[in-house]
């Protein structure tokens, strides 16, 4: 008797049911241990947001660095340009650099 009620329930039907076993293993191995599996997609799926993130920093700069060279065709700006960033400097003239020290101590 017990086991005709064992036999009869609903969810040990389902469970041993040929299709479920199949399907259960698989679906895990295809989720977990496939070399396509869900997991490394996300990690390509990461890895490609990555890139282009890194892309588009890299087209701004790209932009940014066009404007320079396009404002750097005036020598009045090349010259300022010099000036500023590589510190150039005009025969007999002197340079002083000032720095301002921003730490404050709270002695």
């Amino acid at each position: 008797m017990t086991f005709n009620k064992f036999k009869n329930n609903k969810i040990l039907k389902i469970v041993t049911n040929i299709y479920i076993i199949i399907l259960v293993p698989y679906i895990i191995w295809m989720f977990f241990f496939d070399e396509n599996s869900y997991l490394v997609h996300r990690k390509f799926d990461k890895e490609i947001k990555d890139l282009e993130s890194t892309i588009s920093f890299y087209e701004n700069k790209i932009a940014e660095d066009k404007a320079t060279i396009k404002k750097l065709k005036d020598s009045l700006q090349l010259e300022r340009f010099a000036r500023e960033k590589y510190l150039m400097k005009k025969e007999n003239e002197d340079i002083y650099i000032i720095e301002f020290d921003t730490i404050k101590n709270n002695e």
